[in-house]
């Protein structure tokens, strides 16, 4: 891998791991908790949370969509290969977001202004398997990043 592309994919291997690394602490800390509080307690806290959530994981989000292309635009052969699917996969964690998990958030700040409605845990788990889904595709795309680091010689000069 050539010098400037190193730079770039320390960038990429740094936000698919962060956004990896938050959205695992969600699906492995969280998610779980959410079980066990009381519903009150969790749309209370899932309100809160998603206020402060919701600009900073679509930015990481972001970020690690725009290292991963923009490593495939500076990488070659394999690199550029598994840089377009780590970008892909960050993609479609940022789509899972913003078309599932955002739009079951509108539906649990009403229930936490007013009461959840016969059936919320449906949508509840729902939710819960969207945020599974975009943790996995998160989590692909940080290997890709890691697989970069492992297969891609340097090139020597």
């Amino acid at each position: 891998m050539r010098t400037p592309a190193r730079y770039v994919h320390g960038a990429a291997l740094l936000a698919t791991g962060l956004l990896a690394g938050a959205f695992g602490y969600g699906a492995a800390n969280v998610v779980p908790t959410f079980r066990t509080v009381p519903l009150d307690v969790r749309l209370t806290f899932h309100t809160a949370m998603m206020e402060v959530n919701e600009p900073v994981m679509q930015s990481a989000m972001a970020l690690a969509i725009l290292t991963s292309f923009g490593l495939a635009v500076v990488g070659r052969g394999l690199p550029r290969r598994l840089a377009l699917g780590a970008g892909a996969l960050n993609m479609a964690s940022l789509l899972v977001t913003v078309l599932g998990n955002v739009p079951l958030h509108a539906h649990i700040r009403r229930w936490a202004a007013t009461s959840a409605p016969a059936g919320h845990t449906g949508i509840l788990r729902q939710w819960e398997l969207l945020h599974t889904i975009r943790t996995l595709t998160a989590l692909s795309a940080f290997a890709l990043m890691i697989g970069i680091a492992v297969l891609a010689r340097p090139e020597t000069r």
